[in-house]
């Protein structure tokens, strides 16, 4: 039995990172690594990558402070700053393993203010339906707003679908075909340790409340824009990027907008921070808007291991505050 343990947690680690790797490598494979110092000392405006940052930051804070909220209507009154480390926690543990930061900060409130873990899980069941809602009407509006840029780029190249799905390369095709099937087997052992979890009853009760509690936030204007701010902090971290690459600087809100979008929905596919699919899928969209493809792959790989860098940073800091912080008595969890 603990062999099997063993087993599965390797594989839990192993896969997701041989998934990333290998999208990586195919993506890379020809490509020119000895130029990208050049690029990030001699050609990148870094003062916009500084200015990036603070917003990388702000979005996992208004994430703890909105789960803070999400958990007061079930009796449940866990400090602020320990719901925003245990977020910079979560983000941080799921470069090591894919999703696992969800029941890491659950863990965190539960282990220092004694917080449920089933309700705390349940509200980020809840917190989950509403970024899918909040990234469905990001998609939609730039759908909507990019129509014409879609039809201007097809009528003057003569380009059709069917052309364009023919140009799409075997490596393409074998890229998003393999996310697909990652993205389904995640789903897959997601809904399997549900249904397990699920058999003890005060669990199943656990998570209905806290999946129930954004109907009794006592502030809800107060929830939907810390909502809006951490998509517009998400938005502003990886669109501000976008000046410091001359390439990609003239190509405005609009084109960050479907990109972002583009990638958001690919870090669905399990690897660490998304790397392969989010690359994927950025670069794809990016030279459809006329970038180089040298240039999209540049801007992918350094955005990425730099916001990745921001989040390892993030987590160290969590680690050691968390560490540093006292176990709430249970008067005190009563009396928040």
């Amino acid at each position: 039995m603990e062999l099997k343990k063993a087993a599965n947690s390797a594989i839990k680690v192993v896969l997701p990172l041989l998934l990333g790797g290998v999208i990586l490598y195919w993506m890379y494979r020809d490509f020119d690594f000895g130029r990208v110092w050049h690029v990030l000392s001699c050609e990148m405006n870094w003062l916009w990558m500084v200015a990036s940052m603070p917003f990388g930051i702000l979005a996992q804070a208004f994430r703890g402070w909105r789960w803070r909220m999400a958990l007061d209507p079930i009796g449940e009154h866990p400090r602020r700053s320990t719901c925003v480390n245990a977020v910079f926690l979560s983000y941080a543990s799921s470069l090591v393993v894919p999703r696992i930061g969800e029941f890491v900060r659950c863990g965190v409130l539960r282990n220092k203010d004694g917080v449920s873990f089933a309700k705390s899980l349940g509200t980020v069941v809840t917190e989950r339906i509403v970024d899918m809602v909040v990234v469905g009407l990001m998609a939609l509006l730039a759908i909507g707003s990019q129509l014409r840029v879609f039809d201007e780029f097809f009528s003057r190249t003569g380009t059709n679908i069917g052309r364009v799905l023919r140009g799409f390369t075997t490596t393409g095709y074998v890229v998003s075909g393999v996310c697909a099937v990652a993205a389904i087997v995640m789903a897959w052992i997601l809904l399997r340790k549900f249904a397990i979890y699920n058999k003890v009853r005060a669990t199943i009760g656990g998570l209905v409340q806290g999946v129930m509690s954004l109907r009794h936030v006592g502030n809800l204007p107060a929830y939907l824009a810390l909502t809006i701010g951490i998509w517009l902090s998400y938005f502003l971290h990886y669109y501000l990027t976008f000046f410091c690459f001359p390439s990609l600087s003239g190509l405005g809100a609009s084109c960050a907008l479907v990109t972002f979008i583009a990638g958001s929905i690919a870090v669905i596919v399990p690897t660490p921070n998304g790397a392969g699919p989010w690359h994927f899928a950025v670069k794809t969209m990016l030279i459809l808007y006329g970038v180089g493809a040298d240039d999209a792959l540049y801007f992918v790989l350094i955005v990425h291991a730099l916001q990745t860098l921001l989040v390892i940073l993030l987590g160290i800091y969590a680690w050691a505050a968390v560490g540093m912080t006292s176990k709430r008595q249970p008067a005190e969890t009563a009396a928040a």
